[in-house]
């Protein structure tokens, strides 16, 4: 087994009190430097995520760093993949899910992070930011899979899972495929994959896991 750092996918609301998984991901990462990429909001004022995760951050003794990756260029710029390669915690935040994939898939920068978490650095994912690192993800229009970055396979996330339409939630769980695990993470709530391959819950509310359909435990994930 390749030993990658800790992963944490976020079910949303990132960066506010009830994140208690947060201070526990930097202790883990042996650093004091968050390095956020908040390319999921590329459309969304993305510098206010900086500051957003930036005053989190402060609360826990730590600094931020913003990595503007906000479209194909800056994802195949080398200086971005060699920042990225060299943080020991980087933090994917909200927003668009499709267009973080656009942005990252096959690029310079997505390389360097694949590089930075089997190097032992944390990664940590919310909303959209969750979803794109399994393959399948989850299609926002939807609910339908396709095809994610896939840094953990034969998994999907819904996010926001108190607060998602049910419909999309059903078809989510509906469609995928056989084996295949589907994780409904609350928002303030972590599913954390720990460097044993280990899963576990952290945070306010409690992850859902469903395997054909039907109601499944962490021992189900893959490892």
């Amino acid at each position: 087994m390749v030993a990658v750092g800790p992963l944490a996918l976020v079910g949303g609301d990132e960066w506010h009190p009830g994140c208690t998984f947060d201070a526990e991901l930097l202790a883990a990462s042996g650093g004091g430097e968050v390095l956020v990429l908040p390319t999921a909001a590329a459309y969304e004022h993305p510098e206010k995520a900086v500051d957003f995760a930036t005053s989190w951050f402060a609360s826990l003794g730590a600094t931020v760093r913003g990595l503007m990756v906000l479209g194909r260029g800056d994802a195949q710029d080398p200086a971005n993949a060699e920042v990225l390669r060299a943080a020991r915690f980087v933090y994917l935040g909200g927003g668009s899910p499709m267009h973080l994939r656009s942005v990252l898939k096959a690029s310079a920068v997505w390389e360097a992070l694949l590089e930075a978490w089997r190097g032992g650095a944390v990664v940590a994912g919310s909303s959209a930011g969750a979803m794109v690192l399994t393959d399948p993800m989850v299609d926002p229009r939807g609910g339908a899979l396709t095809v994610g970055l896939g840094m953990i396979e034969q998994l999907a996330v819904i996010p926001h899972f108190d607060h998602e339409n049910a419909q999309k939630v059903h078809r989510s769980i509906a469609l995928a495929a056989p084996g295949i695990a589907v994780v409904g993470i609350p928002e303030r709530t972590a599913l954390i994959r720990d460097p044993d391959g280990a899963w576990r819950c952290a945070g306010e509310g409690q992850v859902q896991v469903f395997v054909s359909g039907e109601p499944a435990g962490f021992d189900a994930l893959p490892g």
